[in-house]
């Protein structure tokens, strides 16, 4: 690899690592001792059976923050791969391998980025800062959101956050998520009574009784977003009912159902929407609600200023704004009113079998790393 870029080989080191959700396989040791040579200090955080670190680079100021996870989707069967996903490779100037893009490759161009910035400016103003977990394609519960938590009880605050998810859509740079919906789950279960098909008179069957409800909660109106998100959308994702036979009438439904939700709309609102239309219909039901992330926003400011600004001297291109997609652990750091951005590789093939980036690519996002960093630190 003595020919590759130190962004390209550092990306191979990290990929070759088996860190399926939620092991870390050593990647996170790996980074820790590149930023140790540089003069951060590390701190390991294990939370539950997750590794986590928090590293930091100067002694007060402002903190701008590199955020992203070690762990990665499982790879699926491996012999469906066109090259062995934990054996990275280039080819025809592809880097392939799981993790390439979701988000081996950033965390390379983070380190190589923080490399270069200490080495041609020692004294910079304000700090740097990592906060990696290996908890991120899993359930999420001892990953970023503790780190954060641990910061807090610490008083410190992070000013401006860097996420290393995929957010590019044709080209590196191309787009930049400053912002993400909110995500809100429920498990709807519908009451019935259970009874012989030939004598419906004697049973109360959930899922004709759960049809006009839903059928008002698909055509709902929830909000018509606003200038940064599409409207909130609602979607089923799941039902079950019966026993497996033609003959009998089931005696509960079962209902997945899942919000993605603007800043229009708030979770105690939704919920309450939504309850509302169910005892309209006088429906016998339970709900299990669940909130995976609230939506946040970073409309304007600094970071989004100096994340277009590193990009355009990079590529030469004007990047969009863009709070599509899912969720990310940037939800968890917004909350505390840091300015939060997503700038990361092109995303058409994460989570996928044959996952790959262009290899040049993490070059030019190693750079755009820099030169935010000379933006907000110098």
């Amino acid at each position: 690899m003595t020919d590759l870029s130190a962004t390209l080989q550092l990306s191979i080191e990290l990929m070759a690592r088996r860190s399926v959700t939620p092991l870390d396989d050593g990647c996170q040791q790996l980074m820790m001792q590149r930023l140790a040579a540089i003069g951060f200090e590390n701190v390991p955080l294990r939370f539950g059976d997750v590794d986590n670190f928090w590293a930091i680079h100067g002694s007060s100021g402002p903190i701008l923050c590199f955020a992203g996870h070690t762990d990665v989707v499982p790879s699926g069967p491996e012999q469906q791969w066109s090259h062995p996903p934990f054996t990275p490779e280039i080819i025809d100037g592809k880097l392939f391998g799981r993790g390439a893009a979701d988000m081996k490759g950033s965390l390379a161009a983070m380190v190589t980025a923080c490399e270069r910035f200490v080495a041609n400016t020692p004294n910079h103003g304000g700090r740097i800062a990592f906060l990696i977990t290996s908890d991120e394609e899993g359930i999420a519960v001892d990953g970023t959101v503790k780190v954060v938590e641990w910061l807090q009880q610490r008083g410190e605050k992070i000013t401006w956050c860097v996420v290393g998810e995929p957010s590019s859509s044709n080209s590196v740079g191309d787009t930049i998520k400053n912002g993400r919906r909110g995500s809100l789950g429920a498990k709807l279960t519908i009451k019935g009574v259970q009874g012989h098909v030939a004598y419906p008179e004697k049973a109360r069957n959930p899922i004709h009784l759960a049809a006009p409800a839903l059928a008002e909660l698909t055509q709902q109106i929830w909000d018509n977003g606003n200038a940064f998100f599409p409207a909130t959308s609602f979607q089923i994702s799941n039902i079950n009912a019966g026993t497996g036979t033609t003959n009998v009438i089931p005696g509960q439904l079962e209902i997945l159902c899942n919000f993605r939700f603007s800043t229009e709309s708030t979770e105690a609102g939704l919920r309450e929407r939504t309850e509302a239309i169910l005892q309209k219909h006088g429906l016998d039901y339970d709900v299990e609600w669940s909130l995976s992330g609230a939506p946040f926003l970073t409309a304007e400011g600094a970071l989004v200023e100096a994340t277009a600004a590193a990009i355009r001297e990079v590529t030469g291109t004007q990047t969009q704004l863009s709070t599509a997609g899912g969720t990310s652990d940037g939800r968890f750091i917004a909350p505390t009113g840091a300015q939060v951005v997503e700038l990361g590789p092109v995303n058409a093939t994460i989570h996928k079998v044959d996952e790959h980036v262009v290899a040049a690519d993490l070059d030019l996002l190693s750079s755009m790393y820099e030169g935010i960093l000379r933006r907000l630190l110098v």
